[in-house]
């Protein structure tokens, strides 16, 4: 909402500066997101005296001036009828924007340079004058700028308020919370409402009726009548106030209805009297079937239960949202009915929404508007607009209330209050701050207040409320932080947390940055990963109301999120990317039923293997940089014994054949990862290469040892030993890798073995490629003599051979 500070000064002396003041509302509630000067559309406007004027050699109506800005003398072309020399005008400069986006530059009009612009009042939304340039006082040095040389001031705040602060919703509302902060208090200056009956020739009751059906929506509705009236512009005091917070002008009538509502909080609407059928207000549910176009000129479908504004025939109003076309007023509306009402907040909450309606009047209703003000802010409407429009009241209101509201009273400990917010406040200046911001509050006892909630606050309605408002008036900063008594005794984090916690440090310590993508994915992810139509993962849980259609069901993966991840981070140019999640994946089983839910670690590698430097060139990462992250997780919870298998095409379709591997512990399955095959990253949109795995945390976790059995450091020296095999190109090396891992865990002189290099091309034959193994032998008892270790070296070399039809390299 847009607040003026002159507008705010007609009902409370604000003595704060701008910052100060946006400060104090801040921290009253009322979260000011910006302020600027009004007139900063003014900056490169200047005083300027004309020192010469020509008449134009090629345009009667135009003159070539000779014009002073203090600086210099410019060329300036001007049409105004009353330019002459010596006077005083505002001049814009070259790079000025006047109200209506209007840029200057510097050009040429019929052949004369000009070079700047002198301007009207009206040019500068400073007047309605339009006659000519606008005059400026003698006394005025050129080159001053206007703002200056004018005194033109005025602040606009731009405040965000809660939902909980309707009363807020207006320039009084700001100003009663703005005069409480001021220093000292100021009181708060409301204007007058009382309207001159002794000018009406007829009565409002002779010439109209309000008929209630839904009391339930509409407790209260108010109206009155004006006669004789001429529809106009409205005078500049009045559309300059409506600008000053972002309102567009129309007619002096309507206009009167938004500066009521801007200032009050009340919305307010008028009706051409003379299109209401029968001469009747009738408030009541728009049944079904009914289409209605409203003021914007747009026709909408009305639900059965949606409040209306009828007359005797036809629907003229959506309450609390818009009026209609068929009732709005025009240059020839001679008789207006003005409307106040109080209508159900919920009610018109759901109308604005179904219509898709959203308008300041909608706003403030379904929020809560005062109650008890409706009759009162009508009578100040009626004044403003009798005066403006020159018309005559019609005798008396129309004020239907079959449904008073009640006032709300709290009773009010001050004991509890005080051990609520941890102050130590009195019950006479707990007193003092409520009464200044118009609770009625009486001392019913040393510990107790009987408090009188004013109409307009209608989000006060139990003592916790008023502890807040205590709060806020006293000074959160005047509140001493204090911290609740604690044992000192620490528990630890739960393994599942721990673990978890553990997982992510070491997925960052491996250069990897965390994603948290939403649950919920589209429902053609599956279908994009290529799933076969019996995968498990494609049993997914819909949702019943889902944010939009890319977010329709529950992800049975975490891939489809790291896939979408990688193709935003790819749109910004952004190629090389190593990501984790953790979190969960849902697969369904019964209507009306939880879905199961799997903790997952999922990661995601993609561009190179190292930041390019000079020291190292860009280089693609692949499978195994990949699998090594796998490997070196495994070894941080201590789990030695992982067997990497290859992953078949028919159980994990989204990987490339042949670069995919499957993860056991102990025959128990943990994952996969692999290569993400062309068509799943033409799917996703993707244009380069992705690697990505898939972890079960619970089988990681169960994985993982419960203990570590610590080993003293060897006292004798190792042996290393290489065998090179020449396989069949479709020997999986994992396998020959499993087996030596059978000897190091049953020879006690074997420590460790791994493959160091594969080899496929010549001398080698067609159809075969060498693997290369180191095996490490040692001792623990003495040092190992070569004769020993050749002859076990021997024997593995013999099982391998025999084991996997290998040759020796010639």
């Amino acid at each position: 909402m847009k607040v003026s500070l002159s507008w705010l000064n007609e009902y409370a002396s604000i003595n704060s500066d701008p910052e100060e003041m946006a400060a104090k509302l801040t921290m009253a509630g009322l979260e000011v997101e910006a302020y600027n000067s009004r007139f900063d559309y003014l900056d490169k406007v200047v005083v300027a005296r004309v020192e010469a004027v020509v008449r134009h050699p090629k345009a009667d109506r135009l003159n070539c001036c000779r014009v002073n800005v203090g600086e210099e003398v410019l060329s300036i072309v001007c049409g105004a009828p009353n330019v002459k020399e010596g006077m005083l005008v505002p001049c814009a400069r070259i790079g000025a924007v006047l109200p209506g986006d209007f840029k200057i530059k510097k050009g040429k009009l019929r052949g004369e340079v000009s070079e700047g612009m002198l301007c009207s009042a009206s040019e500068l939304k400073l007047d309605a004058d339009t006659s000519g340039l606008m005059p400026l006082d003698s006394s005025l040095v050129p080159g001053t700028p206007l703002v200056e040389a004018l005194n033109l001031s005025d602040t606009v705040f731009e405040i965000d308020l809660t939902p909980n602060r309707p009363d807020c919703l207006s320039m009084i509302g700001v100003a009663r919370e703005a005069a409480v902060f001021q220093d000292p208090p100021v009181e708060l200056n409301l204007p007058g409402t009382v309207m001159p009956f002794e000018r009406a020739a007829v009565s409002i009751n002779d010439l109209a009726k309000v008929d209630i059906q839904n009391p339930e929506l509409c407790p209260r509705y108010c109206a009155s009548l004006l006669v004789d009236v001429t529809v106009g512009p409205s005078p500049f005091w009045l559309q300059q106030r409506l600008e000053s917070v972002g309102l567009t002008p129309i007619n002096n009538v309507v206009d009167v209805t938004n500066y009521v509502m801007m200032e009050t909080g009340q919305p307010l609407h008028a009706f051409d009297y003379d299109l209401l059928s029968q001469n009747r207000i009738v408030v009541k549910t728009a049944g079904t079937g009914t289409e209605f176009t409203t003021l914007d000129g747009k026709a909408h479908r009305l639900e059965s239960d949606m409040l209306m504004i009828c007359d005797g025939e036809k629907p003229v109003a959506i309450a609390g949202v818009m009026g209609g076309e068929n009732s709005e007023i025009s240059e020839g509306t001679t008789r207006v009915l003005i409307e106040s009402a109080y209508f159900n907040p919920v009610s018109v909450r759901k109308t604005a929404k179904r219509t898709g309606i959203g308008t300041d009047a909608s706003h403030r209703f379904e929020r809560g508007v005062d109650p008890a003000a409706t009759r009162q802010v009508l009578e100040r409407a009626t004044v403003i607009m009798a005066d403006l429009s020159g018309a005559s009241i019609a005798e008396g209101i129309i004020d239907e209330h079959p449904m008073p509201c009640t006032a709300v009273e709290i009773r009010l400990n001050t004991d509890h209050l005080n051990r609520r917010l941890g102050t130590d406040l009195g019950s006479d200046k707990i007193k003092t701050l409520l009464e200044s911001v118009a609770f009625g509050v009486a001392r019913e006892s040393e510990n107790f207040l009987k408090v009188s909630v004013p109409s307009f606050r209608v989000d006060v309605t139990r003592p916790e409320d008023l502890s807040e408002e205590v709060a806020r008036l006293w000074g959160y900063n005047n509140i001493q932080t204090s911290f609740p008594a604690v044992s000192p005794s620490r528990t630890s984090l739960s393994p599942i947390l721990a673990f978890r916690q553990t997982v992510r440090e070491c997925m960052t310590g491996f250069g990897f940055s965390e994603a948290v993508n939403y649950s919920f994915t589209s429902a053609d992810s599956c279908d994009r990963l290529n799933l076969e139509v019996n995968d498990p993962r494609r049993s997914v849980e819909t949702l019943l109301n889902p944010i939009s259609e890319d977010m329709s069901v529950m992800r049975s993966s975490l891939l489809f999120g790291l896939l979408e991840t990688m193709k935003r981070n790819n749109a910004q140019q952004v190629d090389t990317l190593k990501l984790f999640e953790v979190g969960n994946a849902f697969i369904a089983t019964q209507k009306g039923v939880q879905p199961n839910e799997r903790e997952k670690l999922s990661g995601l590698w993609t561009g190179s293997r190292v930041s390019p430097s000079w020291h190292a060139k860009a280089e693609g990462c692949d499978f195994f940089d990949l699998k090594g992250v796998i490997e070196g997780l495994l070894g941080h919870f201590g789990v030695t014994d992982a067997v990497f298998a290859r992953a078949s095409k028919e159980d994990h379709p989204y990987f490339k054949q042949g670069v995919a591997a499957s993860i056991a512990v102990g025959g128990n399955f943990l994952g996969v990862l692999g290569q993400v095959d062309a068509t799943v990253l033409k799917n996703f949109g993707l244009k380069q290469d992705a690697f990505v795995f898939e972890l079960d945390m619970a089988a990681l976790l169960a994985s993982a040892p419960e203990a570590v059995v610590a080993a003293p450091l060897p006292k004798f020296p190792a042996i290393s030993r290489d065998i090179t095999l020449v396989v069949d190109r479709d020997v999986v090396s994992g396998d020959i890798m499993a087996e030596v891992a059978s000897f190091v865990k049953k020879e006690k002189l074997v420590e460790d073995a791994f493959l160091f290099d594969v080899y496929e091309g010549e001398p080698l034959a067609e159809g075969k490629r060498s693997i290369s193994l180191r095996i490490i032998y040692r001792s623990w008892e003495k040092t190992l003599k070569e004769k020993k270790v050749k002859g076990l070296h021997d024997r593995i070399s013999k099982t391998l051979i025999e084991g996997f039809g290998a040759g020796l390299p010639s």
